[in-house]
């Protein structure tokens, strides 16, 4: 099992965010951000399927550790590489942005099919 991971954001991609600051009193309020945009993820793609899971990750930048959602995840299962990306390609927009959108169902030939459970 081959894993690998896509990032996603620290928050909706048309909202504010919280920057990184060299005193460091980002953290806190940046790991929050991130833990409510996670779970928007969640309300809006639905449950991460076996293979796949969101998480916070830190990466490091010149004026300290900035966090950011990622969607971690088994290459070599296919549902669970699809959700990765619809993570990337769907999250929400907006804080208001919760409305599920329909589940997409990867064919043998790798077409997305959206389907109605």
């Amino acid at each position: 099992m081959a894993r690998d991971f896509v990032s996603i954001a620290s928050a909706p991609y048309e909202e504010e965010c919280v920057q990184v600051e060299p005193t460091g009193d980002y953290i806190g309020p940046m790991k929050a951000e991130c833990r409510r945009f996670l779970d928007l993820i969640r309300k809006k793609l639905g449950p991460e399927p076996e293979g796949a899971y969101l998480s916070v990750k830190g990466n490091p930048h010149d004026f300290g550790t900035y966090y950011e959602v990622v969607c971690n995840y088994d290459d070599e299962n296919e549902e669970a590489v699809a959700y990765a990306y619809r993570c990337e390609s769907d999250a929400p927009k907006t804080w208001d942005d919760d409305k599920p959108i329909e589940k997409e169902v990867v064919c043998a030939d790798k077409v997305p099919v959206p389907t109605t459970e």
